[in-house]
């Protein structure tokens, strides 16, 4: 399967801002994923249309085989002109890791990426290229499980200029800040959700620029197992469970209370229920040998869908969001696993029909399980995420 990356990346807007200046871009190809962070110059609007115009250019030219001397020119001559500096670009920087671990980063005038490797700061050699009279770094090396690379606009370093710092958050400060949370957190999107928030309290929750730290992990691939409701005829439900116990490696998630009887009677373990009840609205987990989370069905899994949309939307994702993400009920539980813990979800879902839900008269694609895991299986996908759903 070769190597997998775990991408996340937060904005802050330029106080009174609306828009973002700063636009990324997270794309796949058949053997590589790329990031692209653009900072247009200046705020607000006109900022936020020129990082979008440049992000959108250099993805659909690197998806198509570009060269970054193509890239550049083209970008150089698409970009109005400002009226009032006379020129027109937004920085950017471009990683981009194939699935054999060949990196290649691309630096435009955005502060350098931080690259960790075995929690310390790593320098990567650098070959400077001048393009369009435009002086570019870049870089090519061989990533590795556990690297972490940071990508960031320039207002991660303006962060506290004047106020609480006289010349700004220094790269090497930032770096250094950096290595520590890396070590502390277990996913891109909390290292970036902590590096942003760090900015945002120098600029005493009042950003002076757009800040955006976008961040990508390099890890091993983590396939989840979920199984919701009994298969349409009984007879298939040992089937179901063999197809959901395949592969060793992965993790396993049972949603509902017939389905987890179903496993537990299929493997004959047994099936244990806990007391502990921490949010009224969403019924208590329960315990099966060899199953890492077992859990009510429904209720769970649309609170678990409520959140993988805030988390999708990004610039709700906060410190209350993980928060909630760490809780001990059922919903969040399977959110964070799917967020933090999965690259790629198996979903083994029954189409038999549940009265206490729906008219069973309905055909079965009209029913509320097979409603939430469309959604759950759109959102996953909007999150990179490779998802596989069988039917019984």
């Amino acid at each position: 399967m070769g190597i997998q990356v775990d991408v996340a990346y937060k904005s802050l807007n330029k106080f009174s801002e609306v828009l973002c200046g700063d636009k990324v871009e997270i794309l796949k190809t058949e053997d590589s994923d790329i990031l692209i962070l653009a900072d247009g110059m200046g705020s607000g609007v006109k900022a936020n249309i020129l990082s979008t115009l440049t992000s959108k250019i250099l993805g659909t030219m690197f998806l198509n085989g570009a060269t970054l001397e193509e890239c550049v020119e083209t970008i150089v001559e698409t970009l109005p002109i400002c009226q009032e500096r006379q020129v027109a670009y937004s920085t950017f920087s471009i990683l981009q890791v194939s699935h054999d671990g060949a990196a290649y980063l691309v630096e435009f005038d955005n502060p350098g990426c931080i690259f960790i490797r075995d929690g310390e700061l790593m320098e990567i050699p650098r070959n400077l290229r001048e393009i369009k009279g435009k002086k570019i770094n870049e870089y090519r090396f061989q990533a590795r499980k556990g690297d972490v690379m940071i990508l960031m606009s320039d207002g991660t370093i303006n962060a506290g200029a004047g106020q609480l710092l006289n010349y700004g958050w220094q790269w090497e400060d930032i770096a250094a800040y950096a290595v520590k949370q890396a070590a502390l957190t277990v996913s891109a999107s909390r290292l970036a959700n902590v590096l942003c928030h760090a900015c945002d309290e120098l600029y005493l929750f009042r950003p002076g620029d757009d800040t955006t730290v976008a961040c990508m992990r390099i890890i091993e691939g983590r396939p989840v197992h979920l199984m919701t409701g009994p298969a349409e005829h009984p007879e298939e439900d040992e089937a179901m469970v063999r197809a959901f116990m395949e592969d060793e490696d992965a993790r396993r998630i049972v949603c509902g209370g017939t389905s987890a009887a179903i496993v537990s009677r299929v493997l004959k373990r047994s099936l244990d229920i806990s007391y502990d009840h921490e949010d009224p609205e969403i019924p208590p987990i329960s315990f099966i040998d060899g199953i890492d989370l077992v859990t009510e069905g429904v209720l769970t899994l649309n609170r678990t869908l409520s959140l993988l949309k805030r988390y999708v939307k990004n610039e709700t994702v906060s410190e209350e969001f993980f928060e909630e993400l760490d809780r001990g009920n059922g919903g969040s539980m399977v959110a964070k696993m799917l967020i933090e813990e999965c690259t790629e979800l198996h979903l083994y879902v029954g189409k038999a029909v549940n009265p206490a839900y729906q008219n069973p008269e309905l055909p079965f694609d009209l029913g509320v399980r097979q409603n939430l895991v469309e959604q759950i299986r759109g959102t996953m996908e909007e999150m990179g995420k490779k998802v596989i759903v069988t039917y019984f």
